[in-house]
């Protein structure tokens, strides 16, 4: 199984999400894709197994990985501060991997019905998703 990793900006909940993955998860093989390369290397440091950068890193990815795991702004074109293209939300969203999106309010997209987590009750609920997923 090939978990996929994506996250932008600084990867702070990239790197979060890498750790807390790879704690629950040691064997399975974690990529990492940040929109950018600071992202990218905060995801290294949080335990990813593979990282690339870029629209095409998220491309061929999103093709490869069982799960996408990452904040609701990677399916949409010119969130996370205008670092997803619209290339990249389409490779996500049309990926046949299953895909887990952490709802955060600040990528100006508001689900309804969605309460307002901390990022570790998200991250905890995503590792509870991966391990049904898993399982």
């Amino acid at each position: 199984m090939k978990i996929l990793v994506v996250d932008g900006q600084g990867g702070g909940v990239g790197r979060q999400l890498a750790v807390q993955i790879k704690q629950a998860f040691p064997d399975i093989q974690l990529m990492a894709v940040g929109t950018n390369t600071i992202a990218t290397s905060a995801m290294m440091k949080g335990g990813a197994d593979i990282a690339a950068t870029g629209e095409n890193a998220v491309l061929v990815a999103a093709r490869k990985a069982d799960v996408i795991v990452g904040p609701l702004g990677i399916v949409v074109a010119d969130s996370l501060g205008g670092e997803i293209s619209p290339s990249m939300a389409n490779a996500v969203a049309q990926s046949d991997a299953k895909r887990i999106l952490l709802p955060f309010k600040n990528c100006d997209n508001v689900i309804v019905g969605v309460s307002d987590y901390t990022l570790t009750s998200l991250i905890r609920q995503t590792i509870e998703e991966l391990r049904k997923i898993i399982a």
